[in-house]
C-alpha cells in the first residue's frame, strides 16, 4: 500500500494508489457519466415511474388510458412520456389520433426490477 501526500494528488490524499490507479481506469468516460445521471434523474419523479411500471406490467397503452390508472392529468402524462420518449426510455406509435407508448426495450423493464429490488433489502 502506498500513501502520497496531499501536495502529490492535487490536494486529496491516497492511501491506496494502485487501487485509485484501478478505479481511474475503471471510470466510465464523462460522457456515460452525464448520460447515466440524466436517466437516474427521469427515474426521480413518482409519476414517471408509475407509468414506467404500469407499461411494464400492462404493456402497450395510450395516454388517456395511463392518465386512468396513475391520476394524473393527461398533459402531465404527456410531458412525462415526452421527456421518456426523448431519453429512449418509451416509444410510441399513433393510431388516428390516438398515441400508445410502451416500454423500450427490456432493459428498462430489467433497470425497475432491479431497483425495486435493492429497495426491498
Amino acid at each position: 500500500m502506498t500513501m502520497t501526500t496531499a501536495a502529490d494528488s492535487g490536494g486529496v490524499r491516497i492511501v491506496d494508489a494502485a487501487k485509485v490507479q484501478d478505479g481511474r481506469q475503471r471510470m466510465i468516460d464523462a460522457g456515460e457519466v452525464t448520460n447515466l445521471s440524466e436517466l437516474f434523474k427521469l427515474l426521480g419523479d413518482p409519476t414517471r415511474v408509475r407509468l414506467l411500471y404500469t407499461l411494464a406490467e400492462v404493456g402497450e397503452m395510450c395516454v388517456s388510458d395511463l392518465a386512468a390508472v396513475v391520476d394524473v392529468p393527461e398533459t402531465s402524462v404527456s410531458h412525462a412520456l415526452r421527456l421518456l420518449r426523448t431519453a429512449g426510455i418509451v416509444r410510441n406509435r399513433k393510431s388516428g389520433r390516438l398515441v400508445y407508448y410502451c416500454l423500450d426495450d427490456a432493459h428498462v423493464r430489467q433497470l425497475l426490477d432491479i431497483s425495486a429490488e435493492h429497495l426491498r433489502h
